[in-house]
């Protein structure tokens, strides 16, 4: 049965100029979005918060989509969130509870590197849950998800999708270049040698939490240039389509004087 990452065009690519010249117009475009939604461009209310929540293979170009999307936001602004192994203190939690004060509110902007999807993807690979918590997880994600939404927040889901070949040449690119050693571990290479069934996991996942509100944007991460760009312009599809959808009316970014 064809998953929707199976029909993902890997081949998808973009010149380096018209690359730059499209990150710089959507960063304008972000900009204004982020003013506008935390009622810094004059009367209007705050708008719901926003989450851009990533997720990917190692080596599949998050790091670098959100150096892009955040680039151009004054850092008081957004909040980057990069997710590790869950604390002991947070171990005796339910799993969604580290995730609770990081969370926007009203006005607000989250930027997840990682999320709560570990759960669904490294806790059930390395089999620290067995089947049934996976399935629970799932459901659970999906219900704290649509009351998210429901409350008001606006959720975009990235999955930035590499091959395996790719993700080869990555890793060796960074073994062998001093200044991004540091990027590469282990546990790289340990996720890397289980890459079967991260694809399993991760079709499963795209199946089972893909919902109204709350889609996955498939990012075809091979040529890092288009996935830049898509994720941008994605990013602000999405965000108009939820500001319009709550009753916001964004103005165009041409001509003001900030974006100047």
């Amino acid at each position: 049965m064809s998953n929707r990452l199976d029909d993902l065009d890997l081949s998808q690519t973009m010149g380096v100029e018209e690359s730059e010249r499209r990150i710089a117009a959507a960063q304008k475009r972000l900009l204004h979005l982020r003013l506008f939604s935390a009622g810094l461009l004059g009367p209007a209310a705050h708008a719901p918060g926003l989450i851009v929540l990533f997720e990917g293979f190692d080596a599949a170009g998050k790091g670098g989509a959100i150096r892009r999307l955040t680039a151009g936001l004054d850092p008081r602004h957004v909040l980057v969130v990069p997710i590790a192994t869950p604390t002991p203190e947070e171990l005796r939690h339910h799993f969604l509870w580290r995730f609770s004060p990081s969370l926007p509110g009203e006005g607000e902007m989250t930027v997840y590197d990682r999320s709560w999807y570990g759960r669904l993807l490294v806790e059930r690979v390395d089999q620290l849950i067995d089947a049934d918590a996976v399935a629970r997880s799932a459901k659970e994600i999906v219900q704290w998800e649509d009351a998210l939404v429901n409350d008001g927040v606006t959720l975009v889901k990235f999955w930035m999708h590499i091959s395996d070949e790719e993700q080869l040449r990555r890793f060796n690119d960074r073994a062998s270049t001093p200044s991004k050693q540091w990027k590469l571990t282990e546990a790289d290479w340990h996720n890397r040698s289980l890459r079967p069934l991260y694809l399993r996991a991760v079709r499963d996942m795209i199946d089972e939490t893909d919902h109204a509100h709350a889609h996955w944007d498939l990012v075809a991460g091979e040529n890092k240039h288009f996935a830049r760009v898509y994720v941008l312009e994605t990013l602000i599809k999405r965000w108009e389509h939820d500001l319009e959808r709550h009753g916001f009316t964004v103005p165009p970014s041409h001509g003001t004087n900030y974006l100047a």
